[in-house]
């Protein structure tokens, strides 16, 4: 474990610190809830269900089925889709998400790619430009469910809505998971040393907590590193929540 951070969304007072929460890595899929944000915003995405794209040939494909199939901004999250958030990426352009990004405080707001690459649009979030903190990604998520990203209101409703809904005991916990796998000097990847994020909110009755937490595997793993960092923190959750 990396850290884990886990704050009041209206007090800012601190519940959990453990780890290095300061050093910028790179978001990987859990740059997909400030895009949502960005995308409703600028009207790009309308509504959960709207609009629907379709798999093209030569697309990311190695999600299986559901990133072949056509998809809508709930299945976009869901699963993770990453030529859904390329569309994106792409219908805003690099200076309109440079913009968001640091009007939200989002970490690096650095959307230029891997250097010399000019892929900045195709994966700026996965291993390359783009990095924040998990202090910085609490921020933006207290931010997000207090209303206060200078965005439309709608967007932030359309966003949340579509964030990955989990009952864990009396809690409502909604959350993002993030994988990705460091380049080696010769770009590939070090499938050994991956890392996994799980970040997102979580409510009881009127107390809202915000909530981050960051892996790096040691060896390679059975499963997403994002997936088992999410599994481990909801085991987690009823104690972490009562010290």
């Amino acid at each position: 474990m990396v850290c884990t951070l886990v704050a009041d969304a209206h007090t800012r007072a601190i519940v959990i610190e453990e780890g290095d929460c300061t050093t910028r890595v790179t978001p990987a899929s859990t740059f997909k809830i400030p895009l949502a944000v960005m995308a409703y915003d600028a009207g790009v995405l309308i509504n959960s269900r709207a609009p629907v794209m379709q798999f093209r040939s030569g697309d990311p494909a190695w999600g299986g089925a559901n990133w072949t199939r056509d998809t809508d901004p709930a299945s976009w999250m869901r699963y993770s889709v990453l030529w859904y958030s390329q569309r994106i990426t792409q219908a805003m352009g690099a200076e309109a998400l440079t913009r968001y990004a640091l009007n939200f405080g989002y970490g690096t707001a650095d959307f230029s790619g891997d250097a010399g690459f000019d892929n900045g649009l195709e994966r700026a979030w996965i291993v390359s430009s783009l990095l924040i903190s998990p202090r910085e990604q609490v921020t933006f998520l207290r931010a997000l469910v207090r209303d206060a990203l200078p965005v439309r209101p709608e967007a932030l409703r359309h966003a949340r809505e579509i964030v990955e809904r989990h009952d864990v005991e009396d809690w409502i916990i909604h959350g993002k998971t993030g994988t990705a796998y460091p380049r080696r000097p010769d770009r590939s990847f070090d499938y050994a040393r991956g890392w996994g994020w799980y970040v997102g909110w979580a409510q009881q009755g009127d107390r809202v907590l915000v909530f981050a937490r960051l892996t790096q595997a040691r060896q390679r793993t059975d499963g997403s590193p994002g997936n088992l960092t999410r599994d481990a923190f909801m085991r987690e959750w009823a104690d972490l929540v009562a010290r």
